[in-house]
């Protein structure tokens, strides 16, 4: 019999990977946990750049996950919201939607905006009702594209147009109405129930909390970085092939790359994604002293968001700076230069662009999986004999859906290594 390196081996350190190993090290199963990068984190990193911090991309944590709340203590992260609401570009001027619930004294603004017509609120009130009373009955129900799906609901005018429309193409990464419409109520669900914010050191904080936690327990996961796979060999005892011409067997083989990796190392389609492009930039003035994201109602350029992430998150800036970010579609014929982007930015906030330095210029064509209807809730945990795979690609395209699939694939393990 081959000489068996570990009960499993998770490949790749992002969240469902962290989320893996810890659950099958608390388990009592020997886990050599690998990753490519010096670091944990996949999507969720952040790197210093002249004392900024810049996230892969702009990205928010929503605490009112239920993985996030089951799984991470976010106290500890030192967690910093952004505004309740959302700020959006008309031809006459910033107007501010504030969150009904989480922020009540910016009603009178809300009203002032005139994005609120009875008729469409209504509507709008109709179409997201089922998110808030029945999320499981959206899971096992009929599913549309969320252009249909809206269309359908009468939901029309200014608020899907200038608000809803804008405010969506930034968090599901396209602008045609093409993703689930169940997928994008449970969405609508989540932030009803929380505001997002970003960790005070950065996104990446996320990710290692999981891994510091697991390295403090005596029975933790053996992480190792730096450590690149070449290839996965199903079978009784799978093996994993590393670049450093090592080879590990074990009892069970758990990928959990990202999507743009895991058909290179199993045999899974290759997951359809969509890109997002940010760019950081250094104010020595803030455009606006909001902390809501800003979107541009009248679709005049690239930008499906905006926000002043220091006015939130102030340790994202040093003292006498502020960092301003601008996101835009990636792929599927959008490229948008700098030079639209400064524009388009002067015009939403209403102020010159052109003492604003670039610091970086973020390139996430996986950003995120594609969600298309009908939705697809979870994929099957085994691939192969003594394979699995993991991945928000493999659930939901998000942190929630991450966190739930390195979870429910842990379990897949555990319970086939106990069946022997």
């Amino acid at each position: 019999m081959s000489r068996v390196d570990a009960d499993v081996v998770v490949i790749g350190a992002g969240l469902a990977g962290l989320r893996c190993a810890d659950r099958l090290a608390a388990a009592g199963r020997a886990v050599v946990h690998v990753e490519r990068d010096h670091v944990v984190g996949g999507r969720q990193r952040t790197d210093e750049v002249d004392g900024f911090l810049l996230d892969r991309g702009f990205q928010v944590l929503n605490p009112a996950y239920p993985a996030v709340r089951r799984f991470v203590d976010v106290d500890d992260l030192g967690l910093r919201p952004f505004g309740a609401g959302l700020l959006v570009r008309r031809d006459d001027g910033l107007a501010e939607l504030a969150h009904p619930l989480r922020r009540p004294r910016g009603l009178p603004a809300t009203l002032r905006s005139r994005l609120l017509a009875p008729a469409e609120a209504a509507a709008l009130a109709r179409w997201a009702a089922p998110a808030l009373t029945s999320p499981r009955g959206l899971k096992r129900g009929q599913d549309r594209s969320l252009r249909e799906g809206l269309d359908a609901a009468g939901v029309t005018g200014a608020l899907r147009t200038e608000v809803l429309e804008p405010f969506l193409a930034g968090v599901v990464a396209e602008d045609r109405g093409e993703t689930s419409e169940a997928f994008v109520r449970l969405l609508v669900r989540m932030f009803a129930l929380g505001v997002p914010g970003l960790p005070a050191r950065g996104i990446q904080a996320l990710p290692e909390w999981i891994a510091d936690r697991s390295r403090r327990r005596p029975d933790g996961p053996d992480l190792r970085l730096s450590t690149p796979v070449l290839g996965v060999r199903a079978g009784r005892e799978p093996q994993v092939v590393c670049a450093d011409g090592t080879t590990l067997t074990a009892r069970a083989v758990v990928v959990a790359v990202g999507p743009e990796a895991v058909g290179g190392l199993v045999d899974v389609p290759a997951p359809v994604t969509r890109g997002l492009r940010t760019w950081w930039f250094s104010a020595p003035k803030a455009p606006s002293d909001s902390t809501m994201v800003v979107v541009d109602g009248r679709r005049r350029g690239p930008m499906v968001n905006a926000a002043v992430v220091s006015n939130a998150v102030p340790s994202y800036a040093p003292a006498g700076s502020h960092l301003v970010q601008v996101t835009t579609l990636l792929g599927d014929g959008h490229d948008p230069t700098e030079d639209e982007v400064r524009r388009q930015a002067a015009e939403v906030f209403g102020v010159p662009t052109g003492p604003w330095e670039a610091v970086r210029r973020d390139d996430v064509h996986d950003a995120l999986p594609a969600q298309l209807p009908p939705l697809r809730l979870t994929s099957p945990a085994r691939v192969d004999a003594g394979v699995f795979v993991a991945g928000d690609h493999r659930d939901t395209a998000s942190i929630q859906g991450a966190l739930v699939s390195g979870d429910r694939v842990a379990g897949a393990v555990l319970a086939e290594l106990a069946a022997g």
